[in-house]
């Protein structure tokens, strides 16, 4: 035998670490696969795509290139009434579109606040939230019906001297079987009712038992009604059962939830109302602007025309610096007009969006309403009366103040002591059979054949038990702290809604001296468009006789172009301030004819509910009026006041449009004559020019909307969720 065998194991070791390596080495496998990843995915998370299946809208999937500078050839006019956009979008409008008054720039709200866009949906998600809406908090009143059923199998040893074995056997044996069915409920005013059954089966080996096996069966009937803390119709459906302080959840609270939801709603309805008008009036303004500007491009070119022949001729008056001064001139209105041609393409596309139609459909809109120029005079004391009153976002407001109320109303109980009345009543009976007609005699001394629930239904053997049970947190600190939490909060939300009411009378302060702002400006620049188009004729006249040079009748023309489109857009903003002041006092929606209603119900809903409605009515009423609790509602609002509501007969009536200056009529429409208009001068013989327009009606003095003009006829449009109606103008 060797010596030194462990020499040799630390030699072949040294070997081994010297042609392998010091670095992990993988296990050989004879069968070796080429994959070594075939089990394991390369990466931990990628970027994949939903696999969700939905229609797209027609409208977004074949809209049709935009109309632009370069591509506005086939263009087919739509000559939209304001009322017809109105019904469009609230038709189209199942997410309410939003821009905030902004009709310049894409569209982006919904993309980037996707889940703060309200839709018709949410009223009816408010109303259905299994967690906080008016049917889950009622469902806490739903009784309940629980059961159970199980069986056991027994086969102890036990201690038990030889002695005893004829009384105790040393080994326990039994069949066990229990069933228990109960029904439970909480009523309105914090009681709790159940009534169980329950059964018992044993089979034993003892030998003391008459039986071998018996059935032990009772019905059991217990209420617990609390006297003081949790007790009431009012702190149970404010708080719900089971509350806890600050942790409310009743039927009156859910039903708070809901309103508020449908305040939002219709304040999402009455900005996409306003923000409809908005763009409607804002792409008028853009068609008049290019008309305007088209008209002073036109005069520009008759203009250069004019010079370019007296140039060519060499004649006095064709000056080279005056030729190139027109020339200049006429460019200027070109691009002036090019520029006015594509911010009325991005506002029709704005007013689109917001009609919910396609972005291009081969079809330009063009406004057909005129904008009314008849004095509006509101009264200041009414509209503030009738905005504190209608005001939706003070009514959201008042609804979180009624809340916080209710919620200072639960606190309190909890500052009351837990005493609660008890009580149990239980009907026996025993056994060894389940059925038959026999009952157990216990004063019998024979042991004789029964039927437990026999022995049950005579009614021999019955218990009651009654009393009652208190608990009372020594100090109520957290009952205190709820109370404390509850009054500051309250506090808030009244200071909060002072101060909205505050800032209300700002904004129809602000919304009022806009109003009149833009009136008299209009009727000044109208003034002004007058003078300017006296003073292009005047000058050209003295141009004409050389007594004035050509830059002072550019700078008429150009006067002109400006005063004209001055004039249109203070008449827009004259319209856009009318509804700005319905905005604010709360009318808006009335003003433009829209009225907010449920949408209908399934034909099963009216089937049931005529069905229980006639069983109600056959059966015998009982006045249930002492489990009503406060009320906390006024009743629905009145949508459409008219003259005969919050509104006095004379509030809104327009002075005669005959008190107005009188209009300038345009001639009818000519296709818009940009590509028409040669880079350079035509021959030395002018063309006649005359001025067209790419609106194509005449001007008009158009009444406001005055109480006569007040809509009558309601067309309600069926979604799936609530849904605004557009209602028919007069």
């Amino acid at each position: 035998m060797s010596r030194h065998p462990p020499l040799i194991g630390i030699v072949i070791t040294a070997i081994c670490v010297v042609l392998t390596g010091c670095q992990p080495q993988q296990p050989f496998y004879l069968k070796n696969v080429d994959n070594d990843y075939l089990h394991y995915k390369g990466v931990a998370t990628e970027i994949e795509y939903p696999d969700v299946d939905t229609e797209r809208l027609s409208d977004a999937e074949n809209a049709q290139a935009p109309f632009s500078l370069l591509r506005k050839d086939n263009q087919e006019i739509w000559n939209l009434t304001l009322e017809e956009a109105m019904r469009i979008a609230l038709m189209n409008n199942k997410v309410m579109r939003n821009i905030s008054g902004q009709v310049q720039g894409p569209p982006d709200f919904i993309s980037r606040n996707p889940e703060l866009a309200p839709t018709i949906y949410d009223p009816a998600i408010a109303e259905s939230d299994p967690r906080i809406g008016p049917e889950a908090a009622l469902a806490a009143f739903d009784a309940q019906l629980s059961s159970s059923l199980t069986w056991e199998k027994l086969d102890t040893p036990q201690n038990v001297d030889p002695g005893y074995f004829a009384i105790f056997p040393n080994v326990a044996r039994n069949d066990l079987g229990t069933f228990q069915a109960k029904v439970s409920k909480i009523a309105a005013s914090g009681g709790q009712f159940s009534l169980a059954h329950n059964v018992a089966y044993d089979l034993s080996n003892r030998p003391s038992r008459a039986w071998p096996s018996d059935w032990n069966v009772n019905l059991a009937a217990e209420v617990r009604q609390p006297l003081l803390q949790g007790a009431g119709t009012q702190f149970n459906r404010i708080a719900g059962p089971g509350a806890t302080p600050g942790n409310f959840n009743g039927v009156m609270l859910a039903r708070i939830n809901t309103d508020i939801a449908l305040a939002d709603f219709e304040a999402a309805v009455r900005n996409l109302v306003s923000d409809v008008e908005i763009s409607y009036w804002e792409l008028y303004f853009q068609y008049r602007s290019l008309d305007a500007v088209i008209a002073g491009r036109d005069s520009a070119l008759q203009t250069w025309r004019k010079i370019y022949t007296l140039y060519t001729h060499g004649a006095r008056g064709g000056e080279a610096e005056k030729e190139a001064q027109a020339r200049e001139q006429y460019f200027l209105f070109r691009g002036t007009a090019e520029q006015s041609l594509n911010n009325l393409y991005s506002t029709e596309a704005k007013l689109r969006y917001m009609l919910g139609l396609a972005a291009t459909d081969g079809r330009l809109i063009r406004p057909k309403d005129e904008p009314t120029t008849a004095k509006v005079v509101f009264d200041w004391h009414e509209v503030l009366s009738e905005g504190l009153v209608r005001s939706v976002e003070l009514r959201e407001q008042k609804w979180l103040v009624k809340r916080r109320e209710l919620e200072l109303i639960a606190a309190k109980n909890f500052l009351l002591p837990r005493v609660d009345f008890v009580g149990q009543y239980r009907w026996l009976g025993i056994g060894n059979r389940i059925n038959g007609n026999s009952f157990w005699d216990p004063t019998n001394p024979v042991i004789q054949d029964a039927n437990a629930y026999g022995t049950l239904a005579n009614g021999g053997f019955q218990e009651w038990q009654a009393g009652f049970q208190a608990s009372l947190p020594l100090g109520f600190r957290r009952e205190m702290a709820g109370v404390r939490n509850a009054q500051l909060s309250l506090a808030r939300e009244r200071a909060r809604l002072q101060e909205a009411e505050l800032e209300l009378s700002h904004q129809l302060a602000y919304a009022i001296r806009d109003l009149e702002a833009n009136h008299v400006l209009s009727q000044t620049n109208f003034n002004r468009r007058i003078a300017a188009q006296r003073q292009v004729e005047a000058v050209a006249a003295a141009y004409e006789t050389d007594t004035i040079t050509l830059d002072v009748l550019l700078k008429a023309q150009q006067a002109l172009a400006q005063a004209e489109s001055d004039y249109f857009r203070s008449l827009v903003n004259f319209n856009k301030s009318i509804a700005q002041v319905h905005f604010r006092k709360g009318s808006l929606l009335e003003y433009n004819g829209v009225y907010l209603a449920e949408g209908p119900w399934p034909g099963k809903a009216y089937f049931d509910a005529r069905r229980r409605s006639r069983a109600r009515a056959a059966s015998t009423y009982l006045d249930y009026g002492f489990t009503q609790p406060r009320v906390i509602s006024r009743g629905p609002i009145e949508q459409h006041t008219g003259i005969d509501g919050l509104l006095e007969e004379g509030v809104f009536e327009p002075t005669p449009a005959t008190n107005e200056p009188e209009l300038v009529p345009t001639p009818a429409p000519d296709p818009i004559p940009t590509d028409a208009i040669p880079v350079e001068p035509p021959p030395a013989a002018p063309e006649p020019v005359t001025r067209t327009s790419v609106f194509g009606d005449q001007w008009k003095a158009v009444a406001g909307r005055s109480p006569a003009s007040r809509p009558t006829d309601r067309q309600i449009v069926p979604t799936a969720g609530w849904s605004a109606v557009e209602r028919v103008r007069r």
